[in-house]
């Protein structure tokens, strides 16, 4: 007698191999049989029609928070994900002494733009040690299963204190320390070991983060412990340092390689084409696969569209922000500052000032957002409203575009922009793909997903609350390139091959030999996908974190069920009462 049986689906089984019909056997949290007429079972699963896949791992996620308050980890439960990998980017919760707490929270708040409210009154801060946080996560159910890497910025403030901050060099006797961090992480289960260096990160405070400039000596330190401990994989981001004057690409990529060639383990690098430096992901292709040719191992994270940020009245960010008129009443409620936005000549007024400078010392703001609101005229040919008769379409041509449609009505783009920030009583979001749109189409990241050592990633599921949602990549991996591109007679990618990367390829690199794989005795992680009809909403600002706190949250359709250790935790979209979810430990 077994646990469930999922009948007559298409199983796509992660291997890359060709689909076939067959029922799913579920036992004890298992998968215990795969084929015909295979008896006799407690539960049944009707699958006629659908595809049956393994549950999806999603390797770039920033839950190090929100897993501490937050059963159910949406939207990433959502998405057919089963697995995710915390702790990405070199951010984190732990270590942390006390008294470092809102150090770490004004990190995060300003890194990955979780409110600081939120994180304050949310966490629980019932650990000290990296071990200590590992267990006190892995106490409280969950949903899915979630891995932890540990991040740099927390070891630097925790062996560094006041001087782990931007530029200061860290001394053999901090590198040991570290280094002895990174070991107990290590022993404690940590997936790995993350790192960040991108001039877009900064605290809260607008500090420089702890780690962005960390120097060859403490890189190869830190990536050495995992080579002496044969154990984990290494992450990087990296934007290569090009907004700073007198830096080089080939600079920057040469700590890179010190630092891979030090952790002799799996590693994987951020791979996106930046508009300021769009050649920039080919160099790093280039120079990993001589890497790969001598015998280390660098995959590449993807997006599989562009990344980029929601604008709106009530989002993190949008192009009218700067105007002196609505810096006046940019506090007010969405209802009275949308009535007050529509009062006669208030339209006038606003658009006659000149916009201020928002970023700076001490702003949390990049500089980035005073670039694109000094230069919309040019960004707005990459500005596009999402949704067209709630459809959502993420590759537009400009036509399509917040300056094409100005033009189309012989109106500016500013005028135009600031209809449409109205519209839906304010509600209304404009998409602005900042990364992977250099020539407004997916050409790029076609061919970055094609690459042979090409992993799906850079979701930052529970990051970016307030301008993203891209916990959402898997669904538009496997519904936009197998299926909807192909559709407008542009190149895809084979389904097979798309859930092979969200499965089998993930596990692989991870190391973890249970999961990805829809074989009999391995972990009983389960999609059960309406595939015809696997759909993305239009995203929707929702009140439901800690403190009152707001994030997006993406509608989807067609994931009939999702199984985690042999538990149903999503039935038709919704999720239910079962925590199965656990700590997975390298």
């Amino acid at each position: 007698m077994f646990d469930t049986i999922i009948k007559n689906g298409l199983v796509i089984d992660g291997s890359g191999g060709t689909p076939y019909e067959s029922d799913v056997a579920i036992k004890d949290g298992k998968i215990a049989a795969i084929g015909n007429t295979l008896g006799a079972a407690q539960n049944s699963i009707d699958a006629t029609g659908c595809i049956v896949t393994p549950g999806f791992i999603d390797l770039h996620t920033h839950y190090d928070g929100q897993i501490s308050w937050d059963e159910e980890l949406k939207p990433s439960v959502n998405h057919g994900v089963t697995t995710v990998v915390m702790g990405n980017c070199g951010v984190g919760f732990a270590p942390c002494r006390k008294g470092d707490q809102d150090r770490l929270v004004r990190l995060m708040e300003g890194v990955e733009d979780l409110p600081g409210t939120v994180l304050h009154e949310g966490i629980t801060w019932n650990w000290e040690s990296f071990g200590d946080y590992l267990n006190a996560i892995d106490d409280m159910p969950h949903t899915i299963d979630f891995a932890a890497m540990v991040s740099h910025d927390p070891i630097r403030v925790y062996a560094m204190g006041d001087r782990a901050m931007y530029n200061e060099v860290a001394t053999p006797e901090d590198i040991e320390v570290m280094k002895d961090l990174v070991r107990e992480a290590l022993d404690a289960g940590a997936i790995g070991l993350s790192i960040g260096r991108s001039d877009a990160h900064k605290t809260s405070d607008g500090d420089w983060t702890p780690s962005s400039e960390a120097e060859k000596d403490e890189l190869v330190g830190l990536a050495s412990v995992l080579a002496e401990k044969n154990k984990g994989v290494l992450q990087v981001v990296n934007d290569f340092d090009m907004m700073r004057p007198g830096a080089t690409f080939d600079k920057e990529f040469d700590l890179m390689e010190a630092f891979f060639k030090a952790g002799k383990r799996p590693s994987s690098i951020s791979l996106m084409q930046r508009d300021f430096a769009p050649k920039d992901w080919i160099k790093t292709i280039e120079r990993s696969e001589k890497l790969n040719a001598e015998g280390y191992d660098i995959s590449f994270q993807v997006a599989p569209r562009g990344i980029g940020v929601f604008l709106g009245l009530d989002s993190t960010f949008h192009p009218l922000m700067a105007f002196p008129s609505y810096i006046q009443i940019k506090d007010l409620p969405l209802t009275q500052k949308v009535a007050k936005m529509r009062e006669p000549g208030f339209k006038e007024k606003m658009l006659s000032e000149t916009p201020v400078r928002l970023s700076g010392e001490g702003s949390t703001v990049p500089p980035m957002t005073d670039v694109l609101i000094a230069q919309y005229e040019a960004f707005a040919e990459k500005n596009f409203v999402l949704s067209k008769d709630g459809k959502v379409n993420y590759e537009q041509s400009n036509a399509d575009s917040i300056a094409g449609m100005a033009r189309a009505d012989g109106v500016t783009v500013w005028e135009k922009v600031y209809d449409l920030l109205l519209e839906n009583d304010g509600q209304n979001l404009i998409y602005y793909p900042i990364y992977n749109y250099t020539d407004s189409n997916y050409d790029a990241v076609y061919t970055m997903l094609n690459h042979q050592k090409s992993l799906p990633g850079l979701s930052d599921g529970g990051a970016h609350v307030g301008f993203i949602c891209d916990a959402s990549f898997p669904t538009y991996l496997v519904s936009y390139w197998t299926r909807d591109r192909l559709k407008t007679g542009r190149p895809g990618l084979e389904l097979t091959k798309a859930i092979k990367m969200l499965t089998a390829n993930s596990a692989d690199y991870l190391g973890l030999k249970d999961r990805g794989r829809l074989e009999v005795g391995k972990k009983a992680d389960i999609n059960v996908i309406d595939y015809e009809n696997l759909d993305l909403g239009v995203p929707e600002m929702i009140q439901d974190l800690p403190a009152g706190g707001q994030r997006l949250l993406q509608p989807v359709n067609g994931y009939k069920a999702t199984f985690v250790s042999g538990e149903q935790v999503i039935i038709n979209d919704q999720v239910t009462n079962a925590r199965p979810g656990r700590l997975v430990r390298a």
